[in-house]
């Protein structure tokens, strides 16, 4: 298991704890899956991609380390936006 630290947004931001595909597989070179790009049928231009896992990971593996704040309650005045400050020291 490589694990790895990552930050979620949904459902609720939080720092977890990932598993990560092992980089010296030799069905995904290290990307955790295979591409399968596909041309539709008529034109043959590009129409998508699918996905197939790889069996060296499990995307599913993961653990909530820390919850952290949806946004922060009061707005921050930054006194150096405009590139000066009135507050002292001037």
């Amino acid at each position: 298991m490589r694990l790895r630290i990552q930050r979620a947004t949904w459902p609720r931001p939080a720092l977890l704890l990932t598993d990560t595909p092992r980089p010296d597989c030799r069905t995904c070179d290290g990307n955790g899956g295979i591409e399968h790009p596909h041309g539709h049928p008529e034109t043959g231009e590009y129409d998508g991609s699918d996905w197939e896992p790889c069996h060296c990971w499990n995307e599913d593996r993961r653990w909530t380390l820390l919850p952290l704040p949806r946004r922060w309650r009061r707005a921050h005045r930054d006194p150096w936006a405009n590139g000066y400050s009135d507050e002292p020291p001037f």
